[in-house]
């Protein structure tokens, strides 16, 4: 309010007043307005190439992947380890696309298989079966007393 007195004891005119109303309202539409909509068109788009497959999170932070998704309806079914939710559209926050990753976890688990049983069968079968017959449990110990 001092900004306008002092505009106003200069001898400026009473447009001076609105003329900063409006530049502020322009400012706020540049910092607070327009990035939002940028946002939502974002996420709309984001949606609209929503697929089956692809690993998605609620804005509830349920992880899942889309089983089905029926865009008439504007609902979305997430399997989330074996258990089938329906969502509407809107409630997807985040979307990352389906990747080639059960691919080469499948390739990685088969690699690694059959070098980890290989290793780790015959010391841990060795050296549990001494431990087990040497070292007292509690049920010894209470046959003791």
């Amino acid at each position: 309010m001092k900004v306008l007195n002092i505009l106003a004891g200069a001898g400026a005119s009473s447009y001076s007043g609105i003329i900063l109303i409006v530049v502020m309202i322009v400012a706020m539409y540049f910092l607070m307005i327009r990035p939002q909509r940028k946002q939502q068109q974002k996420h709309q788009s984001t949606l609209s190439q929503l697929q089956k497959g692809d690993h998605v999170i609620t804005i509830g932070r349920l992880h899942g992947v889309v089983d089905e998704i029926n865009r008439e309806a504007g609902t979305v079914t997430l399997d989330c380890d074996g258990i089938y939710l329906v969502f509407d559209l809107n409630a997807i926050a985040t979307v990352n696309q389906k990747t080639a990753v059960p691919e080469t976890a499948s390739d990685s688990a088969a690699t690694e298989t059959p070098s980890a049983s290989s290793q780790s069968t015959e010391p841990t079968t060795e050296s549990a079966e001494p431990a087990d017959s040497a070292a007292p449990t509690a049920d010894d110990n209470k046959t003791d007393k």
